[in-house]
């Protein structure tokens, strides 16, 4: 691909990222009943939609039914097998990726951030399965990535570039929906997840981190994430960051001699007009007046 070619927002598009989807291959397939597949594994991702007909998958020892609509991304080297159950045939789409890093082609199992995390999981093992309709945008973007790799016109390298990020855009998407729409009857899984998201605050806050890397951390959209917090630890979580920080400032104000700027960038804060905001409305007097006032009682 030659720069020169690429409009300076798609450079800054495929510059962004440190690793890029790229596809392995991709094949479009109808087998029927007399079709027979040998145990295989990867050590790239294969996602399969099937079109019309069933077919049962087995990864890792597992079975899985799958019908029209449905999609399985296994992860790489887990052995699987396919086996086709319809008498009139099975048609499915096969289209297997890997990450790479595009300043040396290193190889890596880290994709877009919100898909791996996701991915990797263990909640979801071997495999994700995902049902979709067949007007879904991933089903789309998987026919159109279909004609391009075809293709040999002007500009097919770049498309499907362009379509493999947005694929990955939509996968995160959907399932984010599955991974909430699963844990919403699961209580204890929630609960659990708000206390993994409690631990990360507690061991970050002096980062600078926001609502949606707290979210993301747990995959959960930010909107979902706290109003599930909020009925769990009785407030929000971006009050909650406040809170911790502003406690650990009240132990460095009475314990060191540190300025109080540098307090407030050492705790997650980009300026001290802002410390001092958050400091006096949760600790009711400004830092310069809690300095004091822990001076006096020594």
């Amino acid at each position: 691909m030659h720069d020169s070619v690429l409009p300076k927002a798609w450079e800054s598009l495929l510059n962004s990222a440190s690793f890029m989807p790229v596809i392995v291959k991709t094949i479009e397939r109808i087998h029927d009943m007399s079709w027979s597949m040998e145990p295989n594994t990867h050590e790239y991702f294969e996602m399969v939609y099937i079109k019309k007909g069933s077919a049962v998958f087995e990864i890792a020892g597992q079975p899985v039914a799958i019908g029209p609509n449905d999609i399985i991304i296994i992860k790489p080297r887990q052995p699987h097998k396919f086996i086709v159950k319809s008498e009139a045939g099975c048609e499915f789409i096969v289209l297997n990726f890997k990450f790479t890093n595009q300043v040396n082609n290193e190889v890596s199992e880290i994709s877009l951030e919100d898909f791996l995390n996701f991915v990797n999981n263990k909640e979801w093992g071997p495999f994700i399965y995902l049902k979709v309709s067949q007007k879904n945008e991933i089903i789309t973007l998987l026919n159109k990535i279909l004609r391009e790799r075809e293709s040999a016109e002007i500009g097919s390298e770049l498309l499907n570039y362009l379509l493999i990020m947005e694929l990955f855009v939509f996968i995160s998407r959907a399932l984010k929906m599955e991974w909430e729409s699963s844990i919403k009857n699961k209580s204890p899984k929630l609960k659990e997840l708000i206390e993994v998201s409690v631990k990360f605050i507690n061991n970050n806050f002096e980062r600078d981190i926001s609502l949606g890397d707290i979210a993301r951390f747990i995959f959960l959209s930010p909107s979902y994430f706290t109003r599930a917090f909020k009925e769990e630890v009785g407030i929000s979580p971006i009050s909650y960051l406040l809170k911790i920080r502003v406690d650990r400032a009240k132990e460095l104000l009475g314990e060191t001699d540190l300025k109080i700027s540098d307090i407030a960038l050492s705790i997650g804060f980009s300026n001290q007009q802002r410390f001092n905001e958050i400091f006096k409305k949760y600790a009711g007097v400004t830092p310069l007046h809690y300095r004091k006032k822990m001076n006096e009682k020594h």
